[in-house]
């Protein structure tokens, strides 16, 4: 059964809470008008998906085609932006006040329910296995190749997995778990609102990213935020698209996410699900990691 984008939103709402929600509370949530809730709830119940303000079975069921499946986890790479603790450590795994930085994002996956979980993993590979401990349920994927080619060999070795999955930057300093979710609507692309950055931004029109590129302003940009979701039709395009690229002249270096949204972006329509300045941390430089834990300074 295939959902309006409005019923998808409120059905989310009401499925995610531990709670009954009001109809206030559902326009708080989701921004929708009370004529629209009110609208939506009647069609949702002569389709028996709600029953009142609460989700049947056959509700829980017209959601399960927009569940995330699985996470994929990019962490094939060196750091070497964070030299000198990435020399002995790749960056995923270095602490923050304690805690590795993949772990924030490992835990905020298994809140939202998502459990299978992968990690391609090449530079100091073997350190990975450290996570197992604590997470059993972890795969892990070979790159080969890691030293030798960008990202793209990352995605390569993922394949078909990136079908109905979260894609990671395994770097990531996340403060709000939040923002990993159990249901996605379509493909997207977190991001943050900017008047004007010198990161890597989209250009957006109608929620939908038009370009990728480096630095932009205006009032439709983007700062790029590395954590995506694939559906399960552009993911099965996105592991032959990749292999594609991958292998035409200069394909080796590029990033995996420019084949859905610069060479292969015909192919597409990823969306951008805005998030907060606070809810991620970038940490490029050692520098930065010793401003935020002075532990580093010592």
């Amino acid at each position: 059964m295939s959902l309006t984008r409005k019923q998808f939103d409120i059905l989310e709402k009401i499925i995610d809470s531990e709670t009954t929600l009001t109809q206030r509370e559902i326009e708080k949530l989701t921004g929708y008008s009370l004529g629209t809730i009110n609208r939506i709830i009647k069609e949702l119940s002569d389709m028996e998906l709600v029953e009142g303000a609460q989700i049947t079975q056959k509700g829980q069921a017209a959601m399960e085609p927009y569940r995330v499946k699985r996470a994929v986890f990019i962490a094939a790479g060196f750091g070497s932006r964070m030299v000198p603790i990435t020399l002995n450590t790749p960056k995923p795994l270095v602490r923050v006040k304690g805690t590795r930085i993949i772990d924030h994002l490992i835990d905020a996956c298994l809140e939202a329910g998502i459990e299978e979980i992968y990690i391609v993993r090449g530079y100091l590979a073997e350190q990975f296995d450290q996570l197992l401990y604590k997470y059993p349920m972890i795969r892990f994927l070979e790159n080969p190749i890691y030293n030798e080619a960008n990202n793209i060999s990352s995605a390569l070795v993922a394949g078909s997995l990136l079908s109905n999955s979260y894609v990671f930057e395994a770097d990531l300093l996340i403060s709000n778990p939040a923002i990993v979710t159990r249901y996605h609507y379509t493909s997207d692309f977190l991001a943050i609102k900017k008047d004007r950055t010198d990161d890597w931004c989209f250009e957006v029109r109608n929620n939908v990213i038009t370009e990728e590129k480096v630095g932009g302003q205006g009032d439709n940009i983007f700062q790029m935020v590395g954590i995506s979701y694939w559906n399960e039709e552009d993911g099965m395009k996105l592991a032959k698209d990749i292999a594609d690229v991958y292998s035409e002249p200069g394909g080796k270096e590029r990033y995996w996410e420019q084949v859905p949204l610069v060479y292969r972006k015909e192919n597409y329509a990823v969306e951008v699900r805005e998030c907060r300045e606070d809810d991620i941390i970038e940490i490029d430089t050692f520098n930065e990691l010793k401003q935020i834990d002075p532990a580093y300074n010592t």
